[in-house]
């Protein structure tokens, strides 16, 4: 068994030693080790069983930091970092030749974000490292939201599991990356697509590439759970299509009145989309461990950060 613990000093020693501890954020775990140490960089790609051509992304103390990891930062990079950090903005920046090749994918960019989580940011600042931390559970699975689901993925294949609580956010990071100095969204995440342009105007959607990403959650496959998933404006539809099967449905505000559902969660009964985002994959990991037939979610309004939830569910029920 991994160790749940909120032991700071016990994840300082770890991480000094080049093993991987998981770690809190305001979005969802991540699964941490020191940038510098090509020994913990790769555990965290064979732990996940993550490509080496998904980047990660480096974790920092504060902005100042930001000087010592990329060569280069764009006004529109500047202002964002001042409205957003600390919190769920990872930003892609041309990287200073100290961040090994292997955290980038070999790419002359680093994506890097400062985690509004106070548990973190008192571990970032007392280490002399910034912290690679993708999602803390395996490829393509529903990222964790809380220490428990940490440990239920990955057992004794790490040491430690820094316990901060349930994720506030519950959705991975928004990631802006910049081309000639302006800004393109890379993965819609916790911060909605409107707050990133009322801070630097109109910006591009490139959040699509199975070769070679840019960043991290472009892939078409990703956010999966076990059981098989759909996607539906129409639950009652999805629900009558599998009768006699073990249904389970993720609606947004409304229970969804059929007999033949076995289990059923509700997002958010006032349609706050703050609220149904930060209880998504809590959710999902809820449904994919009751030996469901299938999971059939409901799209949310594509408005604010429906828009990144959507996303994730198109992700998860991609076969």
């Amino acid at each position: 068994m991994s160790i749940i613990s909120k032991d700071i000093s016990k994840a300082i020693t770890l991480l000094n030693n080049n093993e991987l501890v998981a770690i809190p954020t305001e979005t969802v775990y991540g699964l941490a080790g020191n940038i510098y140490s090509e020994t913990a960089i790769k555990a965290i790609f064979n732990t996940k069983q993550r490509p080496l051509f998904n980047p990660l992304i480096v974790h920092i103390p504060n902005a100042e930091y930001l000087e010592n990891v990329v060569s280069y930062i764009p006004e529109k990079a500047r202002l964002l970092a001042e409205q957003f950090w600390p919190g769920p903005l990872t930003m892609v920046l041309p990287k200073k030749d100290v961040i090994p090749d292997i955290i980038t994918a070999g790419k002359n960019t680093v994506a890097v974000r400062i985690p509004n989580h106070p548990v973190t940011l008192e571990l970032l600042k007392t280490l002399d490292f910034p912290l690679a931390a993708p999602s803390a559970n395996p490829f393509n699975r529903i990222s964790p939201t809380t220490a428990q689901h940490v440990e239920d993925y990955f057992k004794d294949k790490i040491k430690m599991v820094l316990d901060g609580g349930t994720c506030k956010k519950g959705i991975e990071s928004t990631i802006v990356g910049f081309e000639n100095d302006e800004p393109i969204l890379y993965r819609l995440g916790s911060i909605a697509l409107e707050d990133i342009e009322a801070i630097v105007g109109k910006v591009p959607v490139k959040n699509k590439k199975e070769n070679k990403p840019n960043a991290p959650g472009m892939l078409h496959k990703h956010y999966a759970p076990k059981t098989k998933t759909v996607l539906s404006n129409n639950i009652i539809k999805h629900v009558e299509k599998y009768i006699g099967k073990r249904i389970g449905v993720l609606s947004f505000r409304s229970k969804i009145e059929n007999d033949g559902i076995t289990s059923q969660i509700i997002l958010s009964q006032t349609g706050d989309l703050s609220e149904a985002a930060s209880n998504l994959y809590n959710s999902l990991h809820k449904l994919d461990n009751q030996k469901l037939d299938i999971i059939i979610v409901e799209t949310l309004p594509d408005i604010g950060l429906g828009k990144s939830v959507n996303d994730r569910l198109q992700r998860a029920a991609s076969q």
